[in-house]
């Protein structure tokens, strides 16, 4: 089973930019079994020197050792303030590691979903992603499920970390811009309006979920220099 990791890092005032492009110009991570699957700064609903790292692990890892390579790729530990890092395994995605390329609106949305409703969960997601995608040319990156380790036990009010009992997962989504954000929630025609009533009612099946949203510092078509938070 593929690992990966996810890692929230606080950076210092003024010096995201900085963490993020020692983060894109490492090597070290590969020499840990790890590679880079992408680096998101914040949009709408996090700090503006906040980044979320998304690392891959072919041959497994655990929290505290996808954290302690990330940290040395970063350099200048007086540049990060504070992290924090979960692993996780992919759901209905991603099938590969490829990681994506593409500039645009990246939402992360976190659910706590009870155990007895995860495999509608599951299904509802698998329904309306094709609809979805076609409709307002965006993508389901990934869908995975936090294990549970490198939290600490300790309540996270971004992730939903300790809120409640289930499963916890992270669902990915790109659409090109903010504008298609606002589309997507305005369905137009019967197609549209039943892929919005299927959202609804997975998001109807959890006990809580929260979103934030990013843009793709590691993209190779475009650079987002827009001042969002």
């Amino acid at each position: 089973m593929d690992h990966y990791a996810y890692h929230r890092i606080a950076a210092a005032p003024r010096r995201w930019s900085d963490v993020a492009g020692r983060l894109r110009a490492a090597g070290s991570l590969s020499r840990s079994g790890g590679a880079l699957y992408g680096i998101w700064r914040s949009q709408i609903g996090r700090p503006r020197d906040e980044l979320s790292v998304i690392t891959h692990w072919s041959g497994g890892t655990d929290a505290a050792a996808a954290e302690a390579a990330l940290l040395a790729a970063a350099g200048r530990d007086a540049d990060i303030a504070a992290i924090t890092t979960e692993t996780m395994h992919p759901t209905l995605r991603p099938g590969t590691s490829e990681p994506p390329v593409r500039q645009g609106n990246y939402a992360f949305r976190w659910f706590v979903t009870p155990e007895a409703n995860w495999e509608e969960f599951l299904a509802l997601c698998a329904d309306a992603w094709p609809g979805f995608e076609s409709a307002y040319d965006s993508q389901a990156i990934g869908l995975w499920r936090l294990s549970g380790e490198g939290g600490g036990g300790k309540t996270d009010a971004a992730s939903g970390a300790g809120l409640f009992e289930g499963r916890r997962s992270l669902l990915l989504t790109r659409r090109p811009d903010l504008a298609m954000w606002e589309r997507s929630k305005l369905p137009q025609g019967a197609a549209e309006a039943k892929v919005r009533e299927t959202l609804s009612r997975r998001y109807d099946l959890c006990d809580w979920t929260a979103v934030h949203t990013t843009t793709l510092l590691t993209a190779e078509d475009t650079e987002d220099k827009a001042r969002w938070a």
